[in-house]
């Protein structure tokens, strides 16, 4: 097998993803980028391991252990994701916070679900549809 094949998709799948990371300003397509770019090193793992003919197959076990990162990734960032969309309204990532300690303003219904008791979550809810 030609090493050039693998190599060559493996950056051109590293390119675009790497275009996603710097170009994106939604948080969901950001994950998804990062996640074509372990694809790509996942891919280049392998290809390699064929090509130099490993008896360890050290190249497949990395790879095995690059996708349960990236599992484990991607089940955090979507939390945190769902977090920030929950209490700002947006996913956007410039709009996320401002790198100086301080929490961007909070979208109404959340800052009606923060100022109300624990006891007194129903109400909150009932302010919220009121205000649509």
């Amino acid at each position: 097998m030609h090493l050039l094949y693998p190599v060559v998709l493996s950056a051109l799948l590293f390119c675009a993803g790497l275009y996603g990371v710097l170009a994106r300003r939604n948080a969901i397509l950001l994950l998804m980028s990062v996640e074509l770019m372990l694809a790509a090193v996942s891919l280049n793992l392998v290809a390699f391991d064929v090509w130099l003919r490993d008896a360890a197959h050290s190249g497949q076990v990395f790879t095995l252990f690059l996708i349960a990162l990236a599992a484990a990734e991607i089940g955090i960032g979507l939390a945190i994701v769902l977090l920030i969309h929950r209490r700002r309204g947006t996913s956007a990532v410039d709009r996320a916070g401002r790198g100086t300690g301080e929490a961007a303003p909070l979208r109404p219904a959340a800052r009606a679900e923060a100022a109300a008791p624990a006891g007194d979550r129903p109400a909150a809810d009932r302010e919220r549809e009121a205000g649509r």
